[in-house]
């Protein structure tokens, strides 16, 4: 992101209700608008044209070599946490409250940011309460969990609606590779046991030297865009149902928090093709075939790369334990949570105790067997 002297408009995503004046909320699992206050509820339009426009990904190339056209751009005022390092988009009513993902205070704005604007978003498929649910179901069955975390998963703590960034790429990859194809065959070898000789089967490998091509078109292969979350949390919150994107509208921003991207898009796209090479590794393998394979070398080829930038929606609750910060995060569309959890030591200890004397009591009464 690069910081302007340009200030962003301070209504970009408040939507005042025409019978009463109150700011209008996007209802998760719905296309529309409503007001918490007199229940006046408005449609959020929609076009099949502005769906394939607004969908359609950017050049990587032309990007990353600053090309993109002035509409593809845009400026938001943004919060930063001195703490986790998120930067969430400002809004003057709320801001003086914690970090949503460390918990942290934070009092102030640090200006406006220019950056590439969310191509498409992944509107709230949960309600808050819902989110509650899921996440109370996954607390709940934790194992040696603090008493006090279960009175968390009791208690009716508000959670955060966010939209989180990230990168979405495109590319056709061709992959040339060599390596050995092995075989198994088994062989019966005579052995000596408990003094009496016996046969059995030995399962060997013959080995052969392979080479060859794989190729591959990926689409929206994700990455997300910001450092606030660990990677293997944002990972197992997959898959998420990109059909259901619709073309980026503030509306469906009402009412909630927007992320901004802090993972540029040069780095996003090693981390990218780092998840793509997971995949074309998968395909070398069946293409060479056989029982187990061994892979030597790998050289791909990329190109027609292009890439959106994307809003994904997630609940969380992030609290402090022992001056230490957690974080609970449910996925807003299918309800998948993840999350870091305190252990209790002294329930380990109960687990571990009870485990020795169950132990010892199995051994005492065996001698009278």
């Amino acid at each position: 992101m690069t910081a302007t002297d340009t200030a962003a408009p301070a209504d970009r995503h408040q939507f005042p209700c025409a019978q009463c004046g109150a700011q209008l909320r996007f209802t998760p699992g719905q296309r529309r608008l409503t007001c918490q206050y007199c229940g006046h509820e408005q449609e959020i339009p929609s076009s099949d044209e502005d769906r394939n426009t607004a969908l359609t990904a950017h050049d990587l190339r032309e990007a990353l070599a600053n090309h993109l056209p002035p509409e593809a751009m845009e400026e938001t005022r943004v919060i930063n946490c001195t703490n986790c390092g998120a930067q969430v988009e400002f809004d003057p009513n709320t801001h003086a409250k914690q970090c949503p993902f460390c918990a942290t205070p934070v009092v102030t704005d640090t200006g406006v940011h220019r950056h590439i604007k969310p191509a498409a978003v992944l509107p709230f498929r949960l309600t808050e309460n819902e989110a509650h649910e899921s996440m109370n179901r996954w607390l709940r069955s934790l194992w040696f969990a603090p008493n006090g975390l279960k009175r968390y998963a009791r208690s009716d703590r508000k959670l955060d609606g966010l939209y989180v960034p990230y990168w979405a790429f495109d590319a056709f990859t061709r992959s040339r590779y060599s390596g050995e194809r092995g075989d198994a065959y088994y062989v019966t070898r005579t052995v000596t046991r408990n003094g009496k000789r016996t046969t059995e089967q030995v399962r060997k490998i013959r080995w052969r030297r392979v080479s060859g091509t794989v190729q591959r078109q990926f689409h929206d292969v994700l990455v997300m865009a910001a450092q606030s979350l660990p990677r293997k949390f944002t990972r197992a919150l997959e898959p998420w149902m990109l059909g259901d994107l619709a073309p980026y509208d503030p509306q469906f921003l009402a009412g909630f928090r927007a992320e901004g991207y802090t993972v540029d898009l040069p780095d996003g796209y090693k981390i990218g093709i780092e998840r793509m090479e997971e995949i074309i590794r998968q395909d070398v393998r069946r293409d060479i075939g056989g029982d187990e394979q061994r892979i030597h070398s790998l050289s791909t080829e990329h190109s027609d790369e292009k890439f959106k930038h994307l809003l994904l929606p997630i609940w969380m609750a992030a609290y402090r334990y022992h001056n230490k910060s957690y974080r609970f995060i449910v996925n807003a569309q299918t309800g998948k949570v993840q999350g870091e959890r305190p252990w209790s030591i002294w329930k380990i200890a109960g687990a571990v105790l009870l485990a020795l004397v169950l132990a010892g009591l199995f051994l005492y009464f065996g001698e009278f067997q």
